[in-house]
């Protein structure tokens, strides 16, 4: 049995932020950032460094224009697949990485 086109490119957008998100979250817990907390994603998009609970300019450059990109591709996703399936695969990948990366809402430093 053959999956259906449109199950092929949810998988598709799905492997791509899943990628990019974990990267997302690597730079995170090295910057010290709690990227899943209220308002930190936009601090971050300012270069708002006073996120890091750890002084890392380089991680957090990348932290920042990874973000970025998430947004930039997030976009892509939503047009080619929708504002609704666009949206359960970032819920997805939220709950994947809070269960691999517990510490990133964890508080700092971690207990």
């Amino acid at each position: 049995m053959t999956e259906h086109p449109d199950q092929l490119l949810i998988a598709w957008w799905t492997k791509n932020l899943d990628q990019l998100d974990s990267e997302i979250a690597r730079l995170a817990l090295l910057s010290k950032v709690r990227i899943l907390d209220p308002g930190v994603i936009e601090r971050v998009l300012g270069r708002d460094a006073s996120v890091c609970g750890t002084d890392n300019p380089v991680a957090f450059a990348k932290l920042h224009d990874m973000v970025m990109l998430h947004f930039a591709i997030r976009q892509k996703s939503a047009d080619s697949v929708g504002q609704l399936q666009t949206g359960r695969i970032e819920a997805y990948i939220i709950e994947r990485l809070t269960k691999a990366y517990p510490e990133l809402a964890a508080p700092w430093p971690p207990v």
